[in-house]
Parts: structure tokens; sequence; C-alpha cells
């Protein structure tokens, strides 16, 4: 761990992006600009922290998460790929594929003109991931720290065939009280209700609010969404390419009480909302070809 870390040091940014150790010696980068905080961690190339100045942090992270380089974490923005919750015909796989616990590696960092930060990780297939799910891909997530909290999952097929694959930036925002929030820019589109035995329904034109369990996967959802947050006085603006499903999740209060790695009343400051290429929208790419999601996240005072 020490060699990795002095290994990391020529990526570094004076006085902006650092390497250090985390909890049980993750490593992971620090970066601080003009902007906004943040922290990407190797594992999993999972972004736990960002915070523009002067405002609250945006993403939530909760306070029993795992931080164990063999299980996920809790919070934060986990990748998931190449399928999205349970795996097809083979539900014994672990959920949401295995991006979210490999261990990435840094590719490059950059101070762009305007004092934003980005750090590009990079995942390979390997000879444990090909016995998992038997295609060879590279995998490149840019993370831009900015105005605004850019990210870029570029997938490329490294195969001789074609692949098709499921993707998400499983995002948790942190919210001042999920019961008194809501939620614009999915009306008229068509979802599958998961609490509800996967029932096609379609939202209607009312900004959602969240009352109970929620488990949504939104279909062919390409548009921004906004969480109007009266709590915490912000608007919370998700704008994204290369995405043509929005997953919207809280697990409410069972659910909360059943994961481990989740505090009990923690589900009152989270909403998930996901960007996403899963079930119908999966995602098929042909041999040397790639594939991009990108997503911009903005929190503006309302």
């Amino acid at each position: 761990m020490g060699q990795l870390l002095s290994d990391l040091q020529g990526l570094c940014i004076a006085n902006t992006l650092s390497f250090e150790e985390g909890p049980n010696g993750l490593l992971r980068a620090a970066i601080v600009t003009p902007h906004a905080e943040a922290t990407v961690y190797l594992h999993g190339a999972h972004v736990t922290h960002y915070r523009p100045v002067g405002q609250k942090p945006l993403l939530f992270m909760s306070d029993k998460s795992h931080f164990d380089s063999a299980k996920p974490m809790r919070g934060g923005i986990p990748i998931c790929f190449p399928w999205f919750g349970p795996r097809a015909g083979d539900p014994s796989s672990a959920i949401h594929g295995f991006a979210r616990v490999q261990p990435w590696t840094v590719e490059s960092t950059a101070e762009l003109p305007d004092k934003s930060v980005t750090i590009t990780l990079r995942l390979d297939s390997t000879d444990a991931t090909l016995r998992i799910w038997p295609f060879s891909f590279a995998a490149r997530y840019r993370v831009t720290i900015g105005p605004s909290l850019n990210l870029s999952l570029e997938v490329q097929n490294t195969s001789l065939k074609a692949i098709t694959f499921e993707e998400a930036l499983h995002s948790y925002f942190s919210v001042g009280d999920v019961r008194q929030l809501s939620i614009s820019g999915l009306a008229n589109t068509s979802y599958l209700d998961k609490t509800d035995g996967m029932k096609r329904k379609t939202q209607d034109d009312a900004p959602i609010t969240i009352a109970g369990e929620t488990d949504r996967v939104y279909l062919d959802a390409r548009m921004p969404c906004f969480i109007d947050d009266p709590t915490l006085a912000r608007r919370i603006i998700i704008e994204k390419t290369g995405s043509d499903t929005t997953v919207l999740w809280n697990p409410w209060i069972a659910k909360a009480i059943a994961m481990p790695d989740f505090g009990e009343d923690e589900w009152t400051r989270m909403l998930c909302i996901e960007s996403a290429n899963a079930g119908p929208n999966a995602v098929t790419v042909a041999p040397d070809r790639r594939h991009t999601l990108a997503i911009r996240y903005t929190s503006e005072p309302r």
C-alpha cells in the first residue's frame, strides 16, 4: 500500500489534489479547488464527497458504510457495471455487477484553465472479471470537480464480438427531509414499479413526492431531472447524455432497518436519482467501439 501511495505522488497537483489513505487503508484522492472540494476512492472509482464552496455537501454517505476492499460503499456515487440490480438469469451473482468493488487505477490528473480538476480512472477486464463476465472491456471514468460535478463513464468493447451490458451511476443525494422535497422532469414517462411487482406505469405531470418506499425504473428517460429541496433551500439539477434510464429510489423505513450498512433513520436524509442504461435500455457495443454515459450535477440556492 505504501508503494502504491508513493507511485501516485507524480499525479498530485500542488495545493489542489493529493492522495492519502482513508479508512482501513483504502486509497483516495482528496481534491480542493476554488469551486468545490471532493473525495474519490480508487476502490470502485467511488466518489464519496462533493461540496461546492459555500454550500452543504451534495452527496449522502451512510455513517454505517463499509470501507472494505471486498465490499461496496453505501452512498456517494457507486458505479454499477456490467449489470444493474440482480443479474438476469443468475440471482446468485453480486448485485449491481463487479465494478464497484474492483480496484481502479489512476490514469491521469489535470488542472483545467478555470481551476477545475479532472481525475481519470481506468478499469480493464482481467482473468478474474472474465470468469464472472466473459467479455473483454476497458472502462474509463473521468471526474471533473468544478462549479458543477461532471462525470463521464466510457466503456470500450475490446473483445471480438458485440457485448451487451447494463450500467448506472447510482448517485445518492443529500437532502434535508425526503418527505418534504419534490422531483420534476419525469412527467409522462413510463416506469417499472419495483415495489408493485414490476408493473409498468406512467408518471403523471405533477411533481413527484416521496411518501413511502420508492423504487422506479423510468424507461427512455433522457431529460434533465430536478430535486427541489425546501429544507436545504436548494435545487439539484441532473443533466445527462448517453443514458436512457433514470432510477428513483428511497428505501423508507423497513428496508433501511434491514440494511446492515445503513442507519435506521438515514432514509430521511437521502434520495437516489440514478442515471443508467438498464433493462430494455441495456447498451450493445460493437467490437472496438465505445459508449459514454455523462452527467452534470449542479446545485443552486432556491
